[in-house]
């Protein structure tokens, strides 16, 4: 193997890999990008071996705190409608992202990160998301995500004053992201923000609310029968993918707040 030096690396191989990084970084969920994925893995492999790991890992999370960065102040300039849509854009992009630059720098992560620095690259980039967009987006964030889980659904069979032609808006909102579970497992993550809204983030992730309590088993058998009466109901007006949204809100109306 040729002895790659300090200037080669930065001249060469690291503006290979801050390009590929880029594109990961900005495609959207679903978009196919045309980098040759094993000669980045390539780069990596041998930048390592050279020694040049510790200089990679900064440059990595250099470049990707400076995107971060850029996705937060985009946040800002969201209005109130679009907020929680774009906010689980930015998430699920930069999820989807870290799908391909954790493996790609699989070989820093075992000979470097986790030998070295004792952590690992997925929980590093995660935190980075954490620190420098969920951090200062959170207590925006909450009140809209309580206040659209509270919004009843138009064309509801079990909302007053509902029609059956609102089935199309409840079809937009089952891909809205006030259904999306990644956006609630992710903020869920950090215990002093399901401390915010308990009862929320209980709908998506076990074990947020407190346990059973033997005083209150009555109670609990009421539920259970109002939960055997929501799954058994079946309403043919009622479109079959939309159906089980119904059975998640009416759910959620037996959640204690």
């Amino acid at each position: 193997m040729n002895v790659i030096t300090v200037d080669d690396y930065k001249n060469t191989y690291w503006p290979k890999l801050e390009s590929a990084i880029e594109q990961l970084l900005t495609q959207s969920p679903g978009d196919y990008i045309p980098i040759s994925y094993e000669q980045i893995y390539s780069c990596v492999y041998k930048c390592v071996c050279q020694q040049h790991s510790e200089q990679m890992y900064s440059d990595l999370m250099c470049k990707i705190t400076c995107h971060l960065e850029k996705v937060s102040l985009e946040l800002q300039t969201a209005s109130p409608e679009q907020y929680i849509e774009k906010f689980n854009l930015a998430l699920s992009q930069y999820m989807g992202a870290l799908h391909s630059i954790v493996p790609l720098f699989i070989y820093m992560n075992k000979f470097y990160i986790e030998t070295k620095l004792n952590r690992d690259l997925r929980d590093e980039l995660i935190l980075l998301f954490t620190e420098h967009v969920a951090e200062k987006h959170i207590y925006s964030l909450m009140p809209l995500l309580l206040e659209a889980q509270s919004t009843p659904i138009p064309g509801h069979p079990l909302h007053h004053g509902g029609h059956r032609e609102g089935s199309v808006h409840t079809e937009a909102r089952l891909q809205s992201p006030v259904c999306s579970y990644p956006l609630y497992y992710q903020i869920g993550g950090v215990s002093d923000w399901v401390q915010l809204a308990p009862a929320l983030f209980s709908k998506f992730i076990p074990n947020i609310l407190p346990p059973a309590l033997e005083s209150q088993l009555q109670d609990y058998a009421v539920q259970d029968r109002s939960f055997s009466e929501i799954f058994c109901r079946t309403d043919s007006t009622v479109s079959p993918r939309v159906r089980p949204f119904y059975i998640v809100q009416d759910l959620g109306n037996f959640i204690p707040e």
